[in-house]
């Protein structure tokens, strides 16, 4: 009811003759065809959405939230709330004007701010009537129903009792010589109150079957009487072509030809537009409603009084539409307001669009539209858009991406799946597919890391560093490992993952989480690093914090020495101290060139400087010899090697005096630089003794990472020449 209550409303009494007379009644049936059309697919598409979930209250703006996510339904939502605050003052403001024209004392001078009292008593009582009660609304409806309905029975009547003619068949343009799209904008917005009774989402007893019906028996009971009414005009003799096209006539040529005219048509145009004020003041409060429970605005607007209403969003939305009474230019307003309407239009056909592409497994509506349908009902609400006011399309598409943009910003939490994640799974999906088909070259080697930790809070500055390694370029997993010794955090994995995305998003971090169920600690870093990824992002970096234990060293240790046979390079890192705000930028390599671990050290230093806080840093590359043949050679030959692989970089090769010790060249020289690199050798015995001699190291630097390269050598970047690597 409130939906065609909306649709037949101030467009039919006040401008139907007009389109008749200057289209004639071949173009003016198509005109009601094309906009029927489109409301008929919006409203499918919208049939088909209500039906696939379990509706809440806010209409159209639920409908979208949970279809394309809360930031697109928010920069909807919001506009379409405040489209249908400000029509509650249109329609008043219309309303006022139409009483204040049968003024019938002569000589009586009214005061100027008459017009506006008048438009501010109304909006008070449709305000106090709907936050009482929703229901005591819907059945004052019930009379203007019958007012209508009557008014267009006696415009039957009277056309079929006076004289007739042959239908005006030719189009005339006597007053509209903009052409036919001019007059298709200016009867448009006729169609469009079908979504009225959409926004009663959350009052209804069983939306997913009450939506479906209503809307479509709107739409097409709307568009059955538009086409009755200009088939009558055309035939009538009572009325001139001038009559018809004459702009200024508006309601009189109902009055004209009805029986009983203005005592039957005035109360039912007044009754039409109350009826589309009530529709604005119940839908609206309820989108206030919605998107304070979704978080978007504060959330008391959500509070609702014994009655079920949202009471405080409705006196809001009154104050709001009274307030609008006095912007003037109403007129123009109306404009904006119509094309921000179409927008929703656009955006409900695009969502059913989407869940019919993505093919959801749980998007299985009773009422089912082929996903092109739903896109051209899209192109031609945003042609009808054009039409109306090409400004006025710009302005729309503008705030709204800016509230897109806004609420993207603020990174919202959402508590359903929508059909933005339904889209990125199709993609990654075809992208995986596409990946797994291909051999991955070393050129196309990138860091595919997966972290493992006990507390990210605690080991946050760890988490820091390694999603640098593969900012812009590769993939971080951070896992968190729990026992069946851990039976407060078993049931929670998957909030505790989530929780794990929530701390990264603070500081500003970006890594998949995960948390795995593990028997046993060491056999199951073994067994989720070994094979762990998917297609050809297969996990090839594995990296540890340096344990603060003796046992979780050695312990440590072992998992390395068995990683080390699944071909994953591994990384020891120890920050001792955060990274300062002011660094030195210097980045130190210690390339002892028995095994090839400066090659992936070389390249993480260089993937250290892609970032934006490193850029200017520099490398040293550092080997020690106590030949001074020796020494040329590798000076030559590292620097021939650096050059080839286009890394800046600057190699010092000290010469040692025999009973130098290595771990003094080392501190002398790197002791307090922001981050040294040195290799990890294989050695799978005196696990003990290694422990002592990587404390011994780490223990004197700030920051340091421990490198083992152990790729395979098709999967191992290339960064210097082989010979490098045996030297």
């Amino acid at each position: 009811m409130p939906s065609i209550l909306t649709i037949l409303g101030l467009i039919m009494y006040l401008r139907f003759g007009w389109v008749l007379g200057n289209l004639g009644l071949i173009k003016t049936v198509i005109v009601v065809l094309i906009a029927s059309s489109i409301t008929f697919i919006t409203g499918l598409s919208a049939s088909a959405i209500a039906t696939n979930i379990k509706m809440g209250v806010g209409g159209e703006y639920f409908m979208i939230s949970r279809s394309l996510g809360l930031e697109p339904g928010g920069a909807i939502g919001i506009p379409l709330y405040l489209c249908r605050t400000l029509s509650v003052t249109f329609y008043c403001y219309g309303l006022s004007e139409a009483i204040l024209a049968l003024w019938p004392i002569t000589g009586v001078v009214l005061p100027s701010y008459t017009l506006q009292l008048i438009t501010i008593g109304f909006i008070v009582i449709i305000t106090v009537l709907s936050g009482k009660s929703a229901k005591l609304v819907l059945h004052s409806q019930i009379p203007i129903m019958i007012i209508v309905g009557v008014s267009i029975l006696a415009l039957m009547i009277g056309v079929l009792s006076k004289d007739l003619q042959s239908p005006i068949i030719e189009a005339t343009y006597r007053t509209a010589p903009e052409g036919f799209w001019y007059v298709f904008a200016v009867f448009f917005p006729a169609v469009t109150g079908f979504t009225a009774g959409i926004g009663m989402s959350g009052d209804l007893k069983d939306p997913q079957k009450s939506i479906p019906k209503g809307t479509m028996g709107a739409v097409i009971s709307g568009a059955v009487i538009y086409l009755i009414i200009p088939l009558l005009l055309a035939i009538t003799g009572a009325l001139t072509i001038e009559q018809m096209t004459d702009p200024e006539a508006g309601v009189t040529i109902w009055t004209r030809l009805a029986v009983f005219g203005p005592w039957i048509v005035y109360p039912a145009v007044w009754g039409a537009v109350l009826s589309s004020a009530f529709g604005s003041i119940l839908g609206g409060p309820r989108i206030l409603q919605a998107l304070s429970m979704d978080g978007l605005v504060p959330k008391f607007l959500a509070r609702l009084s014994r009655s079920g209403q949202p009471t405080i969003a409705t006196w809001i939305s009154g104050a709001i539409a009274v307030s609008a009474v006095f912007l003037g230019g109403l007129n123009t307003i109306a404009q904006y307001v119509s094309v921000l309407f179409l927008t929703l239009y656009v955006a409900v056909n695009i969502s059913a669009a989407i869940e019919q592409l993505i093919k959801e497994p749980s998007y299985r509506p009773t009422i089912n539209i082929p996903w092109y349908i739903s896109i051209l009902g899209a192109i031609a609400a945003m042609i009808v858009m054009w039409l109306i006011n090409p400004f006025a399309f710009a302005f729309a598409l503008g705030i709204e991406l800016l509230i897109f943009i806004y609420l993207m910003s603020k990174k919202l939490e959402q508590q359903w799946g929508d059909a933005s994640t339904g889209i990125w799974m199709h993609l990654g999906r075809y992208a995986l597919l596409r990946l797994n088909a291909k051999k991955i070259h070393p050129r196309n080697w990138r860091p595919i890391i997966i972290l493992f930790i006990r507390d990210l809070k605690e080991h946050i500055e760890l988490v820091r560093f390694t999603e640098m390694l593969g900012q812009n370029s590769g993939l971080l997993t951070i896992s968190k490992l729990i026992t069946s010794e851990n039976k407060d955090e078993l049931p929670l994995r998957n909030e505790i993952a989530h929780e794990m995305q929530k701390d990264l998003a603070l500081v500003g971090l970006q890594a998949l989480t995960e948390v795995h169920v593990v028997t046993d600690l060491k056999y199951g870093m073994n067994q989720i690093a070994a094979g762990h990824g998917i297609a050809g992002i297969k996990t090839n970096t594995v990296v540890f914090g340096w344990s603060s234990t003796e046992s979780g060293k050695i312990k440590e240790l072992e998992i390395i020495s068995e990683l080390a046979r699944s071909g994953k390079n591994i990384l020891i890192v120890h920050i001792d101290k955060p990274f300062p705000k002011k660094i030195r930028k210097r980045i130190d390599i210690w390339w002892r060139g028995q095994e090839n671990n400066g090659d992936l050290m070389v390249l993480l230093a260089y993937l250290i400087q892609l970032n934006n806080k490193w850029k200017k840093s520099t490398i040293r590359i550092f080997s020690v010899t106590h030949s001074e043949d020796e020494k040329q050679i590798l000076e030559n030959h590292i620097g021939l090697s650096i050059r080839e692989a286009r890394i800046d970089a600057k190699v010092i090769v000290i010469l040692a005096q025999p009973k130098e010790n290595a771990l003094d060249i080392l501190l002398a020289k790197s002791k307090y630089v922001d981050l040294v690199f040195l290799g990890l050798a294989r050695e799978t015995n005196q696990i003990e003794e290694r422990v002592i001699f990587i404390d011994k190291i780490l223990s004197k630097l700030n920051r340091a990472v421990l490198v083992q390269n152990n790729g395979m050598e098709s999967e191992t970047p290339i960064i210097f020449g082989p010979t490098t690597s045996k030297s």
